[in-house]
């Protein structure tokens, strides 16, 4: 079983970071990769049409997980295991700090 992820630059959808029995996986939107202004989400991940994988969560997506309080507040309201790193992702990256946001896709999507 699969989770899903839209990963937002702004307020445009630059991709999708999808979790899966194997690992995770990040891939570029085909639009965003169009847009002549399109910027890559992370240094560690430039613009391109490939996927990335990895068998652990990207870095840069565990880097937006809130920490200390924060982290125990999300964890406490939304009964999620501290070692679930991709569920608290989906559930508390909606409205981040800086430019990049992540919305959990809906199953009936």
């Amino acid at each position: 079983m699969s989770k899903t992820g839209k990963v937002y630059y702004g307020s445009s959808l630059a991709g999708f970071v999808i979790e899966s029995d194997t690992g995770y996986k990040f891939v570029y939107h085909e639009d965003y990769l169009a847009d002549k202004s399109a910027k890559p989400i992370s240094l560690t991940m430039p613009l391109r049409k490939e996927a990335y994988y990895s068998t652990t969560l990207f870095a840069f997506f565990d880097g937006l997980i809130p920490e200390g309080w924060l982290l125990n507040i999300a964890k406490e309201h939304w009964k999620v295991k501290g070692n679930d790193r991709f569920e608290l992702l989906l559930l508390t990256c909606k409205d981040t700090i800086g430019a990049v946001s992540v919305v959990p896709v809906n199953e009936t999507e």
